[in-house]
């Protein structure tokens, strides 16, 4: 993984906890020394990140990163397109959720960003490891898609647009 890649994975997966990750624990997930974390957060920092460290560990405070939901609707057959559609286009998937008529919002995190996640994540759903959320739902679901900038989730949406996976309001 390079670096950028990596710094990318530090964001996301600090993003997505709710408490201090600690620098050991980043440290083992990503296969670098803890002095390698030091500096990445280091450069997290003067990217714009608001990164606070802790005793406990690192949380990020803010992000210049923006993220917009989108409800969509596509077939299985259909997933890994749309996935690889929001990140060649410099997206994240953070999540999917849906609204089930009992169980209310049933949610599980993405953090998508690269092929390499994509292919990993199909190929756990190919397998058979699990389902997709969406098949409860008769294919509707949502995304929290997280990117540099507006014109970003734009583009994203434009092209989801096209591709006829956004659903329409009712």
């Amino acid at each position: 993984m390079k670096a950028e890649e990596r710094r990318k994975s530090i964001v996301t997966y600090l993003l997505s906890e709710q408490r201090p990750v600690p620098g050991a624990v980043l440290s083992e997930k990503f296969g670098v020394s803890r002095q390698i974390i030091v500096q990445d957060m280091a450069l997290l920092k003067a990217e714009g990140y608001d990164i606070l460290s802790t005793h406990k560990g690192y949380l990020v405070q803010d992000t210049p990163l923006v993220q917009r939901v989108f409800k969509v609707r596509h077939t299985s057959e259909e997933t890994e397109d749309e996935l690889t559609t929001i990140v060649e286009l410099g997206g994240t998937v953070v999540d999917v959720f849906v609204w089930h008529k009992v169980y209310g919002r049933i949610e599980a995190k993405l953090n998508i960003f690269s092929p390499m996640h994509i292919k990993q994540f199909i190929e756990g759903v190919r397998t058979g490891k699990s389902t997709e959320l969406m098949s409860i739902t008769g294919g509707y679901h949502y995304h929290t898609v997280r990117a540099d900038s507006e014109e970003v989730l734009d583009r994203i949406e434009k092209e989801l647009l096209r591709k006829n996976y956004i659903a329409p309001e009712k």
